[in-house]
């Protein structure tokens, strides 16, 4: 199959689950299947565009009749092969499952254990279950529950069923109800602090051996006339284990906290409809970090009161992501006090703020999977995703001039310059961008960036990238400097340092968005020609994704 007939299905595919195609997820999936096009990134990319703007343009019964049959080929692609088998495999019997907390849209961390399900599933030809965990309404996010699939979808990750926990209240309900009957659990009405001191103590508390009748009877008042904190359901596991966490945790709660999908009052805690689900929606295998293992060891009580058998739980090690904000609910209150403006904020580590400043979904895959699956604890590394990420927007990512902090630079001996300079140097096909210099009374204006012009030393030659040799006269604000030659050759001889330079007179005010901070600078003027969304190349200073385009433009700094 060509890969333009691979485009054309998958964007009919994403676009019947998603209702419009989306051109990244697409890209994802075809160069998954035809890894021998990434030299080509460029003319794939457009072809993809193209191909996702038809499908999109049909309408919805078009779009019913040429996807009636059309089924998802997957595709086992050749990165897995660093991940280790899975425990008890079988190919298409394995069923997993991410399942993150609507408190906002996904980030770093989140990614993942997002791809390395994702990962496996492909490779036994599995099932992944989207489970969105909603049962603490005090950290439910609305739009969350929209976000997560869109970010999925940009990622590349594929859902085969999406779960919504708090749609399973009676599930839960029933499940904490027949481990009562069982005498496997109790409702205990002791005050927090109390039970703290009897659970350090070894200490049963006076409501554990209330009667089966008892017992049921609390639990019904729980929904309907005990309030918040006053009671809970506890699993009986044993007041004198050697951990104290163990010591019977509870696993229904009371919560009056309003909830956007759900009228309830009772709830399930974490452990407890984890384990019920991953029980009856067949999961067969479990990734977690190892932080998780207190809670795999409490899941296993459940299972074993249910005469359940477990998954296989695979524990790695935690991955330590610096420089960027990740905790969702951190992020939501510095968005609603105005310190970030939104959730692709580039200060961020959400994935709509890589997304926004110009990485691409493969990129994030490729630094996540190299992190792999191992027990150590790892540190997540920034200089991988740069390189993946660079591999994949080089090729397509043509070549401006841009100076920040721009500091003048007077010329003498030269009156006017011009120069054609191709927009990517490997691809002389797509033409040229000019750099056009006019001044007066033998003299023109250049901007340099500050960091440049600070460096400068009396009498020393510089380059003007693309342009010619000048002898700095006396450095400072503005730079006083005179034409020395035309000759590149000379400017190698000499030693030369390359600076990267843009008109005095015409160009364009830039704005660029770093994760520490905004940078102003100037642009050449051929800037105004690149549509806002494009990733392209500032000379010697790095890629950049245009957010914005008009009188002034701003751009969103990835990375080197």
């Amino acid at each position: 199959m060509s890969y333009l007939e691979a485009a054309r299905r998958h964007a009919l595919l994403n676009a019947r689950k998603y209702g419009k195609a989306d051109w990244k997820a697409v890209l994802g999936k075809v160069m998954a299947e035809h890894p021998e096009l990434r030299s080509r990134g460029r003319e794939v990319v457009e072809v993809v565009k193209r191909v996702v703007e038809e499908v999109n343009a049909l309408s919805r019964e078009e779009l019913a009749r040429e996807t009636e049959g059309l089924e998802e080929v997957r595709v086992a692609e050749r990165r897995t092969q660093g991940l280790p088998e899975l425990p008890g495999a079988a190919q298409g019997r394995v069923v997993m499952r991410f399942a993150p907390n609507p408190s906002g849209p996904l980030h770093l961390g989140h990614a993942r254990a997002a791809v390395l399900n994702d990962e496996y599933v492909r490779r036994y030809s599995g099932e992944l279950i989207l489970r969105i965990e909603d049962t603490d309404p005090a950290r439910v996010y609305p739009p969350a529950y929209e976000m997560i699939p869109q970010d999925l979808n940009w990622l590349g990750v594929e859902v085969h069923r999406l779960v919504v926990q708090s749609s399973r209240l009676e599930v839960y309900y029933e499940h904490a109800q027949r481990l009562i009957e069982m005498g496997n659990a109790y409702v205990c009405s002791c005050d927090a602090e109390h039970f703290r001191k009897l659970r350090r103590r070894g200490e049963e508390c006076e409501h554990r051996q209330s009667s089966v009748q008892d017992n049921l009877r609390e639990y019904r008042r729980m929904f309907s006339e005990l309030h918040e904190g006053e009671a809970v359901v506890r699993l009986k596991t044993g007041m004198q284990l050697s951990d104290p966490a163990m010591r019977d945790f509870p696993i229904m709660r009371i919560s009056e906290a309003p909830h956007p999908r759900v009228r309830a009052r009772v709830y399930p805690l974490m452990n407890f409809s984890v384990a019920v689900d991953d029980h009856l929606l067949g999961i067969t295998h479990v990734l977690r970090g190892k932080d998780h293992i207190v809670n795999t060891r409490k899941q296993a009580y459940i299972y074993r009161f249910f005469g359940w058998k477990m998954p296989e739980f695979i524990h790695y090690g935690r991955m330590k992501i610096e420089g960027v904000r990740l905790s969702t609910s951190e992020i939501r209150r510095g968005i609603e006090a105005g310190m970030y403006s939104g959730w692709d904020d580039v200060r961020l580590g959400t994935l709509r703020a890589l997304a926004r400043r110009g990485f691409r979904a493969e990129a994030v895959r490729r630094a996540v999977l190299e992190a792999g699956v191992k027990q150590s604890d790892i540190s997540f590394s920034w200089k991988v995703l740069f390189a993946y990420n660079r591999q994949l927007v080089e090729p397509e990512a043509n070549r401006y001039f841009f100076v920040e902090s721009p500091v003048r630079v007077w010329v003498e001996g030269i009156e006017s310059f011009s120069a054609k300079v191709r927009l990517h140097p490997d691809y002389p096909e797509r033409g040229h961008r000019e750099l056009v210099l006019k001044g007066s009374e033998n003299r023109v204006e250049v901007l340099i960036a500050k960091r440049d012009a600070g460096a400068l030393r009396q009498g020393e030659v510089v380059r003007l990238m693309e342009g010619f040799n000048i002898r700095v006269a006396e450095p400072g604000e503005p730079v006083l400097a005179e034409f020395h030659s035309y000759e590149l050759e000379e400017a190698k001889r000499l030693g030369a340092r390359l600076i990267h330079w843009v008109p005095a007179g015409e160009n364009v005010e830039v704005e660029v968005l770093r994760a520490e901070g905004r940078r102003r600078g100037a642009a050449e003027p051929g800037l105004r020609e690149v549509a806002a969304g494009s990733v392209v190349q500032f000379e010697r200073y790095g890629f950049v994704r245009i957010d914005a385009t008009g009188e002034r433009i701003v751009a969103c700094y990835a990375h080197p």
